[in-house]
Parts: C-alpha cells; structure tokens; sequence
C-alpha cells in the first residue's frame, strides 16, 4: 500500500515536472526526465516493496539501433528496462494517452503510440509510422510481443508483429527475460520482497523466416524466464502454459489462480 500511494505521487509529480520539457528543442531533457521517473520508481521499489533490481546480459546489447522483445509479466517491468537503455523508443497503446498530459509526452519521447480503436488496418499502419521514425532516427525499440500481462508460469502467443519490424529495421532483435512478476504479478497491489532479474539474451539477426524467427524468440524468453523463476523459489510451470488472449481490457488470470 504505500509503494502505491509512493507510485502515484512520483507520477503526478514527474509528469509537473516534465511538462516544461516539452516546449524546449529536441527530447533530450524529457527523456532525461522520464529516465529519472524511472529510476525513482525503482528506488521506491527496493524502499518501500522489498524488489531489488538485478540486470544481466548488457554484453548482448549491440551498438546502434535494436529491438527489445521482452518478457511481459508486470506493469513494473518497463520501469526496470527504461533506465537501462539510451535512445529508447517504446510500442505502447494509445490508452496512455487517456492520462493528462502524458499523450504530449509520449509524442515528444518519440514513442510508438498504436491505435488500438481503429481496428487492424490502422493499427497496422501506426505501427509501421513510429518503426519508419524509429529507424531514421536510429532508436532502440522496446516492445512486448504478447501483448499482455502474463503470470509467472504462462504465456500468451507471440505476435509477429516483432518479426514484421526487424524486417523493416534491418536490426538485430534482443529477447529478453524477467521475473518479476513472481514479485509484481501482473497489476497486483501486492508485492512481495526479492531481487527481480531483467535478462537480455543473444541477439537475434535480421534474414529468419517469420515462423523460424518467432519459434526462437518464444522458445528463448520462455525457457530463460522460467529459469529465473525456479531461481525465486517459486513452482513456475516449466514448460510455460499457454494462455488464450484475454478480451480487451481485462487481466489474463488461469483458473489455478483464480481459485486460490
């Protein structure tokens, strides 16, 4: 409970602070800003939850511009993954932009903000509008191939869409794992206290067939992350479960948990 009230409070006042920002040229003293949020979200983390923050595999991390194709199973771990990387841009959907303020500051971090209410053809297109910005601006690109909120021990199916980037960004893809939702599940209020992990994995380069190229990125999170899970202590599905897409809006929660 108080990590929450923390939570919200650093958010009012980050996003008072960088609004400032946005009239200046350039993103570098938004993204600095953001960068800092990010960064106090994880001090408050460690503070007030209990959750320290390992990262490994900065050795996987090329130069230039990548994809970032993460494991999703907190709302935290973007939180985790921010400050880690420099001229990151990020897929999100336009519901952030519901937020006062926070749609001027999405547009001026150069995120990729996807139309989720103008069904696929427009999605699709806003997706290949920020990709286009993205590689002419050389930008690393995080993005969350699920699409959802996975609990520890299953998975969603893999969007290609990840595939369709690296094909239109000739750059490598980096897989990355996490268990921190075996501490932050999901949208959870409650935490409990551990050391979350954030893994990059090898890259995966550009010239894979899209069914080779999505079986490895599936196959290479979910093994790792259910490695760092069984490091937690925890009784995570290995193999993962595969889990049906939930109906828009709502949580993915198996039937295991529900009953529990």
């Amino acid at each position: 409970m108080l990590f929450t009230g923390v939570y919200y409070a650093l958010s009012f006042v980050y996003v008072i602070l960088t609004l400032p920002t946005l009239v200046l040229p350039g993103r570098g003293a938004t993204a600095f800003m953001i960068k800092s949020y990010t960064r106090s979200i994880r001090g408050a983390l460690r503070l007030f939850a209990g959750i320290r923050c390992e990262i490994r595999g900065h050795q996987n991390l090329p130069d230039g511009p990548y994809i970032l194709a993460a494991k999703h199973q907190s709302w935290g771990d973007g939180f985790l993954i921010y400050p880690e990387i420099d001229n990151l841009a990020f897929v999100t959907g336009d519901h952030l932009e519901r937020f006062p303020f926070v749609g001027g500051i999405l547009k001026k971090l150069g995120a990729i903000v996807i139309d989720t209410c103008g069904g696929g053809e427009r999605k699709a297109q806003s997706l290949t509008e920020g990709m286009s910005r993205a590689k002419s601006q050389g930008r690393r690109v995080l993005i969350y191939p699920e699409g959802h909120l996975a609990p520890p021990g299953y998975h969603f199916r893999y969007k290609p869409g990840v595939w369709h980037m690296q094909k239109a960004m000739d750059v490598p893809v980096i897989p990355v794992a996490t268990n921190l939702g075996c501490y932050w599940q999901q949208q959870e209020l409650a935490k409990k206290p551990g050391t979350a992990v954030i893994e990059f994995l090898p890259a995966i380069e550009p010239g894979k067939p899209k069914k080779a190229f999505m079986e490895q990125l599936a196959n290479c999170i979910e093994e790792q992350t259910a490695i760092l899970s069984r490091e937690t202590g925890t009784t995570a599905n290995n193999p993962t479960v595969l889990l049906p897409d939930p109906v828009k809006g709502a949580t993915a929660i198996p039937e295991p948990l529900q009953s529990n």
